[in-house]
C-alpha cells in the first residue's frame, strides 16, 4: 500500500484572520474542535486542521506546504490577493502534471494552487 498524506495543518499566528483568508479563496469551513485555537477544516480534500503557532513566526515550527487543486489559476489567484495574501514566484507548468503558482498566506505559510491535467485528476481522484 502505497504512503499518502493524510493529514496537514496550517500554523497561523492569527486564527481568525487565517479562517476568513482560507473560506474567502478556497470556500473550506472549519469547526472548533479540541484546545482554543484549533479547529477541523472541512472541504480541503483531505484531514486537515488550522492551529494556533506555539511559537512566533521565524522562531518555530512555519506552514503547511500543500499543493491545492484549483479550477482556474487567474480566479484563484486573484481571490489570494483580495484576501490578504499573496503570490511568490513565476507561474510554471509541470508537462504531464499541470500549471500552477506559489503563494504566501496571511499568516506567512506558503503552499501552491494548481489547475491538474485531466490524467493527473483522474490519477488524484479529484
Amino acid at each position: 500500500m502505497p504512503n499518502k498524506l493524510a493529514h496537514f495543518a496550517i500554523e497561523a499566528d492569527d486564527v481568525e484572520r487565517a479562517k476568513i483568508f482560507y473560506e474567502s479563496v478556497f470556500g473550506w469551513s472549519f469547526e472548533g474542535w479540541g484546545p482554543p485555537g484549533f479547529y477541523l477544516i472541512h472541504n480541503a480534500g483531505l484531514h486537515g486542521a488550522l492551529q494556533q503557532r506555539l511559537e512566533p513566526l521565524g522562531t518555530g515550527r512555519n506552514g503547511f506546504h500543500g499543493s491545492i487543486a484549483v479550477e482556474n489559476l487567474d480566479t484563484t489567484a486573484e481571490l489570494i490577493e483580495q484576501s490578504g495574501g499573496r503570490l511568490i514566484g513565476d507561474r510554471h507548468t509541470i508537462p504531464t502534471v499541470g500549471e500552477l503558482c506559489e503563494f504566501i498566506d496571511t499568516e506567512g505559510n506558503d503552499a501552491t494552487i494548481i489547475v491538474y491535467e485531466a490524467e493527473q485528476r483522474k490519477a488524484l481522484g479529484l
